[in-house]
């Protein structure tokens, strides 16, 4: 009996409480996927294009690229404002980013699924554009420099970086030779221009007659003999010049000789003839238009029309532009006259437009008088001149090509706002516009 006790227990399964517990919480296996708790996205009239819009472009993001601020842009459009502005900062809120900016690819597969038709055809708009391209590559270059610890450099400066070196360069080179000019030259022109006409010595006398001309060594030594100095100088005159010892018989000679004692007699001091005795008599003048002309041209000529308009400003319109002369006399009679004669309307017009377009080379003219008087220092301007022109051209492209996109920003508002778009006026719009919203 206890065996067929022992048998029927081993025959009947014995229950198990734990699996009657289990057993409703053990989902049935089906073949179909559970239901998804939320309703997929897709694209409906509660979700619009504008809610994923770039706020450069304005339109549909592609390749979002979030910054560390929150904003986020289509990565051409981001590397278009890094390639134009040169700056690490967010084109809304200015934030400056840390790192080198990624693809949200969160929000990226979310706009391609809610909108793959723009995408795709953006896409295909951008892969078209070759300017587009070049500016993806240079970003994603300029990223992978910053990743390996390279120092940043922005593009576009080539021209510009190889020609301010040129410019360094020669302005190192001009004040080492004006450094030997200044310590081996004799003060014998700094000292006349300075010093009063009644207290020359005779051989500073000498030395005025020498200036004068090549032609003045016929009548050196008479004065040399005579011991002329200052004060005698002052009381020469025709009659004397004509008589022994000086026997100035050329008419033309002793005209010039007693023209230039009157202005020494007017004056008081003997008037600068080249540039270095015009920097002795006029330091601060001098000073200022070194700088004032390299930096800001313009402005400085349209200073010396206001203020110095006599004594800076014609002689240096009719040295640039100079009138066209129909009396054949000499160059050294008539260059005093003609610089106190008003401009004719011939003169104002080539100035004005040099002024406007070429303004260096007014300077570069300038100089180029001066070449028999001073060849090194005359020859430096002039090439100074060429490269500060070129410099002032590869600053206008630059801003021009930066002026690109402005002026796409002010194609979008016209569209919106009917307003007819103009390239002056999209160079107003130095930042986006959404940032006045």
């Amino acid at each position: 009996m206890i065996q067929q006790m022992e048998g029927g227990a081993a025959a009947a399964p014995v229950p198990n409480p734990l699996s009657d517990l289990s057993s409703p919480l053990t989902p049935p296996v089906t073949s179909d996927p559970p239901p998804f708790p939320y309703p997929r996205p897709s694209a409906s009239p509660f979700i619009s294009e504008d809610q994923f819009g770039c706020h450069c472009c304005y339109d549909v993001l592609v390749n979002p690229t979030t910054l560390n601020c929150g904003h986020s842009f289509c990565r051409h459009c981001l590397a278009l404002w890094w390639e134009s502005s040169r700056k690490t900062e967010c084109p809304e809120c200015r934030e400056k980013w840390e790192g080198f900016p990624k693809v949200n690819i969160l929000l990226r597969d979310a706009v391609e699924r809610l909108f793959s038709e723009v995408v795709d055809r953006r896409r295909a708009e951008i892969q078209r554009n070759p300017k587009i391209s070049q500016s993806l590559l240079a970003f994603q270059r300029y990223g992978d420099q910053a990743a390996r610890g390279i120092p940043k450099t922005s593009p576009g400066r080539g021209a510009g970086g190889f020609f301010s070196g040129v410019l360094t360069a020669l302005t190192c080179v001009a004040v080492m030779f004006l450094v030997y000019h200044w310590s081996s030259g004799d003060g014998v022109h700094d000292l006349l221009v300075s010093k009063p006409v009644s207290k020359w010595t005779p051989e500073e006398v000498l030395f005025w007659l020498e200036h004068l001309g090549p032609w003045t060594s016929l009548y050196k030594e008479p004065f040399l003999q005579e011991n002329v100095n200052g004060r005698l100088l002052l009381m020469l005159g025709d009659e004397e010049l004509t008589r022994a010892p000086y026997n100035i018989d050329n008419q033309a000679h002793r005209r010039a000789v007693l023209a230039e004692l009157e202005r020494i007699k007017e004056l008081g001091v003997k008037p600068p003839q080249n540039l270095w005795e015009y920097k002795a008599v006029n330091a601060g003048k001098s000073l200022f238009l070194l700088y004032a002309l390299k930096s800001s041209p313009r402005l400085t000529i349209l200073y010396l029309y206001l203020f110095d308009y006599s004594e800076t400003f014609l002689p240096f319109l009719h040295t640039c532009c100079p009138a066209l002369l129909r009396t054949s006399e000499p160059m050294e009679d008539s260059l005093p006259l003609n610089h106190q004669v008003h401009p004719s309307w011939r003169q104002w017009a080539e100035f004005l437009v040099k002024y406007l377009l070429l303004p260096y080379q007014l300077i570069a003219e300038f100089a180029w008088d001066w070449l028999s008087v001073h060849y090194w220092t005359s020859r430096f301007i002039i090439v100074n001149a060429m490269l500060l022109s070129v410099l002032e051209g590869c600053v206008l492209w630059r801003f021009y090509s930066r002026a690109e996109i402005r002026y796409r920003v002010c194609f979008s508002l016209s569209l919106s706002l009917s307003i007819p778009v103009t390239p002056t006026f999209s160079l107003f719009l130095p930042i986006p516009l959404s940032s006045f919203t």
